[in-house]
């Protein structure tokens, strides 16, 4: 598999993303639930050429929606890291999906990871 089978997925799952090269995708997301709930952004990761056998790391999102906090990785409100690898505007939540080997492996899946995130703001 690859990172165009992370896009298609995406695509299954109703999202419209962009490949920007360099690993990056992004795309619209409206916010389901949580304190955030309804606020449209953009959401991106960085997918290697090795997916599905690791996920993306952590979600890169703009606008900001968190203070930048690198003193820690705690969620919810540690691991927020200024970042523009996807260009101004945008930070960086360090929330790696730890028990991807215990799950399936998918684009569904990890997006109920990002989800939960959001849930546990």
């Amino acid at each position: 598999m690859s990172r165009q089978d992370f896009i298609d997925q995406l695509k299954t799952l109703g999202y419209n993303p962009e490949d920007q090269g360099n690993n990056r995708i992004c795309f619209e997301y409206t916010i389901p639930v949580g304190k955030f709930i309804g606020q449209t952004i953009r959401l991106g990761f960085v997918v290697g050429d090795d997916f599905p056998a690791n996920p993306p790391s952590g979600p890169h999102i703009s606008p900001h929606l968190l203070p930048i906090n690198t003193s820690s990785n705690v969620h919810p409100a540690g691991g927020v890291h200024d970042n523009r690898e996807f260009g101004a505007g945008w930070q960086y939540w360090s929330r790696p999906f730890n028990e991807w080997a215990k799950f399936d492996r998918s684009v569904s899946t990890y997006m109920a990871h990002i989800r939960h995130l959001f849930e546990t703001q």
